[in-house]
């Protein structure tokens, strides 16, 4: 194996700076949009059409990302092009994301990126064919979370379109009409101060989903939860024993409901249009209890939750894995770049 060289990134490439765009949030043109945190839009014009990572350069929460055909970058990102011709592109987009861009600031009144300051970075860099070798280790897992990722994406779907069509399309005139309250109660969620949480396996839940782990719940699983306070309109299914914060709702009680037929059911409403507050939106659940509904009998909400359970059995798999496989990739990438970890290049 050939050696390591110790470099500059300054010695390697440049940092383009993005530039003003109007109208890329209309939702047509052929060319992804980069900011700061990543696609934002469509163009019908395009910055740069060569392999390039994009580097937040704006805000809080700055991140990279790998674009492999033409893109446009607005002013709140940067771009690289090479300065040297052995230099991989993907290898360089994995080395980027080893680094924590966003520790790095200039100081001034929004947080950003230093060009100057990414410049003056080290970087080891392997010979061509070892870079090749190591950034195709590492798509690899990427690859495969992605895939995880498109397969949950679908099994939801296939959940909500029989959803659709046993409650919604097919719904019929003679079901009887009650209120929600007769299929689920909603509760307010538990106070748990930063303070108190001890690490452990049972999932928190706030208004805008999943946030870490707590040593002990307070509600079984499977449940069903959605914001209360600050963001509203986010439904969540949770098959674990959970935690649901004070900004959140969850089902108390399934009357005739299931939890797979609430948490579709909840989905299906404008919950917004039941905002009760004024500076920070509110969902009131008494105003949610009271809706007048069809009430589907239950031998069918049974039946809908008996074929929709397996789905989301096989989803959760699926998540264990991805977080299996991003712990290892996470592992694996620290030591591929610093040359602790080699990889075996094999020839063409």
């Amino acid at each position: 194996m050939g050696e390591y060289q110790k470099l500059k990134i300054g010695d390697i490439l440049t940092l383009e700076y993005g530039k003003g765009l109007k109208d890329y949030r209309s939702g047509t043109g052929k060319y992804d949009v980069f900011g700061t945190n990543g696609k934002i839009g469509l163009s019908d014009e395009f910055l740069y059409d060569k392999p390039s990572v994009i580097i937040g350069r704006k805000g809080a929460y700055r991140e990279v990302y790998l674009a492999n055909r033409p893109f446009f970058v607005i002013d709140t990102a940067f771009y690289t092009k090479k300065r040297i011709k052995d230099l991989d592109t993907l290898f360089l987009y994995f080395w980027f994301k080893n680094i924590d861009i966003n520790e790095m600031d200039s100081g001034s009144a929004i947080p950003s990126t230093s060009r100057d300051e990414i410049y003056d970075l080290d970087i080891k860099l392997p010979p061509p064919p070892e870079q090749k070798a190591i950034a195709s280790v590492l798509s690899s897992f990427d690859d495969k979370i992605d895939l995880l990722h498109r397969q949950n994406k679908t099994l939801e779907a296939m959940a909500e379109t029989l959803f659709r069509q046993w409650f919604v399309e097919e719904a019929q005139d003679d079901w009887e009409v009650g209120k929600i309250e007769d299929l689920f109660v909603l509760q307010r969620g538990f106070d748990l101060p930063s303070q108190n949480r001890i690490d452990g396996p049972n999932p928190i839940y706030a208004a805008s989903g999943y946030n870490g782990g707590h040593a002990e719940y307070r509600v079984k699983g499977p449940g069903v939860t959605t914001g209360r306070s600050g963001l509203l309109g986010k439904v969540f299914f949770v098959l674990d024993d959970f935690w649901p914060l004070n900004t959140s709702l969850y089902v108390k009680e399934f009357r005739r409901a299931t939890p797979l037929f609430a948490y579709f059911f909840l989905k299906s409403l404008d919950l917004d249009s039941y905002n009760a507050g004024s500076a920070v939106p509110t969902l009131n659940r008494n105003h949610v209890h009271e809706e007048t509904v069809l009430l589907p009998p239950s031998w069918q909400i049974s039946r809908f939750e008996q074929t929709a359970f397996p789905l989301y059995l096989k989803i959760k798999q699926n998540e264990l894995q991805v977080r299996h496989l991003e712990k290892l990739r996470d592992t694996l990438l620290p030591k591929l770049m610093s040359g602790k970890v080699r990889v075996e290049c094999i020839a063409d």
